[in-house]
């Protein structure tokens, strides 16, 4: 599941940014630095990024960086959890998750009427998964326990969000980003989800209200 990369020769002519701005972006934190691959060429080294996030990445930035200022626009996008509480009404109204994941919720951990930024996001990932198809209900305990055991491991860090599957047994798994993951012949990596990407969408939706 290797990611398609793109050159910054290529980058900056398909998205009309100047070199400056890209670099400025980096350093202010707007571009994470693991996304600055190095790589030899025939020409040298070269520097080149995961293709899918950056272009989505700088769509944003262009998109927001008339609302927001550059500092506003970095704290968007850190891994960092906002400082947030919201009520489980507002959570529903608002439409970040639906009633069946906030129900499945309740079910596993107890009733609950305000939830902290990481319970929001443990939440949105399980209701974007399940709105997908790609895991069960059942296999959603697995994206609250790793998330309980692990997360703060990383200290907003990036990391990815795995599900491997074989045999219809399913494990869930939380890996530092940029890592290859190999699995046994027999198993399937069902899910690959980059947990900063998650954060910064959820942190889009809260504070929209």
């Amino acid at each position: 599941m290797e990611e398609e990369l793109i050159s910054k020769k290529e980058l900056l002519e398909r998205t009309g940014i100047s070199y400056g701005q890209l670099y400025r972006w980096k350093r202010k934190k707007l571009i994470p630095e693991e996304w600055f691959i190095r790589k030899s060429t025939f020409t040298g080294q070269e520097t080149f990024f995961p293709k899918e996030k950056i272009l989505a990445r700088i769509e944003k930035i262009k998109q927001m960086k008339d609302d927001l200022s550059l500092d506003e626009l970095a704290n968007m996008f850190s891994p960092n959890p906002a400082a947030i509480t919201l009520h489980r009404d507002e959570v529903i109204k608002r439409n970040i998750v639906t009633k069946v994941t906030m129900q499945f919720y309740m079910e596993q951990k107890g009733e609950q009427h305000t939830f902290s930024f990481n319970e929001l996001l443990q939440l949105y990932i399980l209701d974007q998964l399940l709105q997908t198809g790609e895991i069960s209900l059942e296999e959603g305990k697995g994206v609250f326990d790793v998330f309980e055991q692990h997360y703060s491991a990383f200290q907003g860090r990036s990391c990815e969000l795995l599900f491997v599957r074989k045999m219809g047994i399913s494990i869930c798994l939380l890996v530092a980003s940029g890592n290859d993951v190999y699995v046994e012949e027999k198993a399937k990596i069902i899910v690959r989800l980059h947990v900063p990407t998650c954060v910064e969408q959820l942190k889009l939706l809260v504070s929209e209200g």
